[in-house]
């Protein structure tokens, strides 16, 4: 399937059917991960909430589609997965309540007047950030996979900034990242947000943690806590109940359970 810009494309389903997302057929692919950062949105009637770097929009896409009164602001620098984004938004029919804006999080919100016209206004700020650090490792061949993948060094705060800028007074930042960036997540987010929730994402029962999804407050002071950690799979390989509620059914994934 051909997508904008005749880019080679698959269409994928998420939440059982509910959401139907073109992808890059090759390159950074949203999955799992994505879902699960949609579901720890706390449910609220009317809730803004904003994706940043959001890909093709299944973070944002996916929390309007599980809450009907949510909406969603998607921020996405690639022009060619913004315009798949784009063309998400309207082929779930949620153009009413999701919208895109073209930029780099890392930019001067000056420099992006829709951005800074409605800083300190979300009441949930979402990333799923590129989980390696260019320079270290092997670059992927693709060049939207490998800058979906990698950022500079010290960008994580520079992403936390953004998101802090964005956020109300009283609002949530809700991360998910793999499990060895926790020390750096932790000293990017805890000068900015309270309150720090961390819950720890095991892929089978005994298993280190492989992920880690941060929750923390615009203003608290609370102290730090760690969940009880989240189990993907079960000892045959399948998804443990909770997870397939939230795969499959649109479930939320309550932090505070």
């Amino acid at each position: 399937m051909n997508g904008p810009s005749s880019t080679a494309t698959t269409d994928d389903a998420f939440l059982g059917g509910a959401l139907h997302v073109l992808q890059p057929q090759t390159g950074y692919r949203a999955g799992l991960d994505a879902v699960l950062l949609a579901a720890a949105v706390p449910a609220a009637s009317g809730i803004r909430a904003l994706d940043a770097g959001a890909g093709v929009g299944v973070v944002g896409l996916a929390v309007a589609c599980r809450m009907p009164g949510a909406h969603a602001t998607l921020v996405e620098r690639d022009p060619l997965l913004a315009d798949l984004a784009r063309a998400n938004i309207a082929r779930n029919r949620l153009a009413d309540r999701v919208n895109l804006i073209e930029a780099d999080v890392v930019q001067p919100l000056g420099e992006v007047p829709e951005l800074g016209a409605r800083a300190e206004t979300f009441d949930c700020v979402l990333a799923n950030p590129p989980y390696h650090t260019q320079g270290h490792g092997t670059a992927a061949r693709s060049a939207i996979k490998a800058s979906a993948n990698a950022m500079p060094e010290g960008s994580l705060d520079r992403w936390a900034r953004f998101l802090a800028a964005m956020a109300r007074p009283g609002g949530c930042a809700l991360l998910i990242h793999k499990a060895e960036a926790l020390p750096e997540l932790i000293e990017a987010l805890a000068s900015r947000f309270g309150g720090l929730l961390l819950l720890p994402v095991h892929p089978r029962p005994g298993s280190p943690a492989s992920r880690v999804i941060v929750c923390g407050t615009k203003g608290s002071r609370a102290p730090l806590q760690i969940r009880p950690g989240l189990v993907l799979h079960d000892g045959a390989g399948g998804f443990m109940p909770e997870v397939e509620a939230i795969l499959r059914h649109g479930a939320g994934l309550d932090l505070q359970r």
